[in-house]
């Protein structure tokens, strides 16, 4: 596959030129590293819209997502949206349409027979769909200000339920009082809290925090003689600061789920001495891989040299 490859980055037609080096496998499914010799390779490869991969050696003709190596990587977060909610006041299928046009960054799948449809993409961009959409279910309620017909009284029964269940995986809006709430990657979470720890310290504010999988829950209340605007401040500095990193790191899982006991034991070793040469990585081992989060370049040395290491160790 790193053959092919090389020779499909270098074919004129495809905008290509000098390829330095392939990397594949990789420790992420179905992505390659392709390193240029020029930088104005890089952009103009990056220029031609559609990519097939095509080779003798292949069955079919199949189609490449490139993309630039600093491409953000906590963007696949999938939601399940229940349209049904809807189906009285508007036509789905329209309104499917004016959410793609209103969510360009984001992902849909087929429209369910039952109103449900999935929707794929970073946590900042489902929240954006999620306001849109309780802003439709919002003018839906105004137009009856005195009385609401037993059919919207089932709509805001139903997107009540609907919404807590897509903002378990998303941001969850303000609680009462002084007591606000926020939904983070997990991953994100972690990296926060190892690099960023004083945007979780903040005088007479409590933050706490529960972690369900991938999902973290973030909870900011008043401790003292914080007012909401000071609770408001320490939540959105929280928020902001994912929104940041979201768009810059990026994961990779290094799995040991095959290899022996004592392979597992060096490949833990040599990722406790690299430490100390990528400060900006955090590594997270577990029983039968170890992840490693951080910016895209440091993530690829990283692994490049914890595999050489392992090896000639």
């Amino acid at each position: 596959m790193a053959d092919i490859l090389t020779i499909h980055f270098q074919k004129s037609r495809n905008n290509g030129g000098d390829v330095e080096e392939v990397t594949y496998p990789t420790g992420n499914k179905g992505v390659a590293y392709v390193t240029f010799e020029d930088q104005e390779v890089v952009e103009s490869v990056l220029k031609k819209d559609d990519h097939q991969l095509e080779d003798k050696r292949l069955s079919q003709p199949y189609p490449l997502r490139v993309t630039p190596y600093s491409e953000k990587v906590f963007s696949s977060v999938t939601s399940v949206l229940n349209m049904s909610v809807f189906k009285d006041q508007f036509v789905l299928e329209d309104l499917v349409e004016e959410m793609k046009k209103q969510s360009r960054d984001l992902s849909f799948g087929p429209l369910q027979s039952d109103g449900q449809i999935a929707v794929q993409g970073s946590f900042p961009a489902i929240k954006l769909l999620r306001d849109f959409l309780l802003l439709k279910a919002k003018s839906l309620s105004e137009k009856d200000n005195r009385e609401e017909s037993k059919s919207h009284q089932r709509l805001r029964r139903r997107l009540q339920e609907d919404r807590r269940t897509t903002e378990r995986r998303n941001f969850v809006p303000d609680g009462d009082g002084g007591k606000q709430v926020v939904v983070l990657d997990t991953d994100i979470y972690h990296y926060m809290k190892h690099f960023f720890p004083w945007i979780f310290q903040e005088n007479d504010v409590a933050i706490s925090a529960v972690t369900d999988g991938d999902i973290t829950t973030v909870c900011v209340e008043n401790a003292g003689r914080a007012d909401a605007g000071q609770v408001s401040s320490v939540k959105k500095k929280i928020e902001d600061q994912s929104i940041k990193l979201h768009s810059v790191l990026r994961k990779i899982r290094v799995s040991f789920k095959e290899c022996p006991r004592d392979e597992k034991q060096r490949h833990k070793w040599v990722c406790e001495r690299l430490k100390s040469s990528y400060p900006q990585v955090l590594v997270i081992p577990h029983d039968a891989h170890i992840e490693v989060i951080g910016f895209s370049s440091d993530i690829f040395e990283f692994t490049k040299e914890m595999s050489s290491k392992s090896l000639t160790r």
